[in-house]
C-alpha cells in the first residue's frame, strides 16, 4: 500500500492502515531519535507520536510526505525534549548551588534537629512556664514587661523562667554534651 492510501485508510480510522504505518516506520523513527536521545527516551517519543497520529488522524494536515511528515515531527520532538531537559538540569543546578553549602556541613542536619527538640520540648513544658519562657527568650521583653504583661509578679516570672530552663536541660540533657 502506498503513502496515500495509507493516510486516506488513516484518515478514516482504518485500524489495519494504523498497524502498517506502524510496522513500517515505528523502527526507523525510533533509530532517528536515538541519535538525539537515549535509546529508551527515543522509544517513549515515537510511541507518543504514534500515538498521537490515531488520536489525532482526522484533524492531521500532512502537506508533506507521511515518511517526511513522521521524521520532522520525531526531530522536533527531540529538540523539544533536549530543551526541556536542560531547563530541567538548569533549575536543578540553581537548587544546587543554593543548598549546596548544607551538604558539606553535617552540623546543619544536627542542627535542625536540635532546633526541633527544642521546639518540642518548650511546647512540652506547662502552660504558664512557656508563655513566659517564649516571652522572655524569643519576645525579647524584660521581666518587668512579662511581669506587667501576665499580670504577675517579677519574682514569679524569674521563677518560671529558672524552672523552665531546669526542664528543657533535663529534655535536652543529650544534646547538651
Amino acid at each position: 500500500m502506498d503513502e496515500f492510501d495509507l493516510l486516506m485508510k488513516l484518515y478514516h480510522g482504518d485500524a489495519d492502515a494504523y498497524k502498517q504505518l506502524f510496522v513500517r516506520y515505528y523502527s526507523p523513527l525510533v533509530e532517528y531519535a536515538s541519535q538525539f536521545l537515549p535509546d529508551e527516551d527515543a522509544e517513549e517519543l515515537v510511541q507518543e507520536l504514534m500515538l498521537y497520529i490515531w488520536e489525532s488522524r482526522e484533524e492531521l494536515i500532512i502537506e508533506t510526505s507521511l515518511k517526511s511528515y513522521l521524521f520532522t515531527a520525531v526531530r522536533f520532538r527531540c529538540l523539544n525534549a533536549i530543551k526541556k531537559r536542560l531547563y530541567h538540569e538548569r533549575i536543578h543546578n540553581l537548587i544546587y548551588e543554593k543548598i549546596k553549602d548544607r551538604f558539606d556541613d553535617p552540623d546543619y542536619y544536627l542542627a535542625n534537629e536540635l532546633a526541633e527538640y527544642i521546639r518540642k520540648a518548650i511546647g512540652e513544658l506547662p502552660e504558664t512556664y512557656r508563655e513566659t519562657f517564649v516571652l522572655s527568650r524569643f519576645g525579647e521583653r524584660t521581666n518587668v514587661e512579662i511581669a506587667e504583661k501576665l499580670a504577675v509578679s517579677v519574682k514569679t516570672v524569674e521563677y518560671r523562667i529558672k524552672q523552665s530552663l531546669k526542664i528543657l536541660r533535663i529534655k535536652l540533657e543529650d544534646y547538651l554534651h
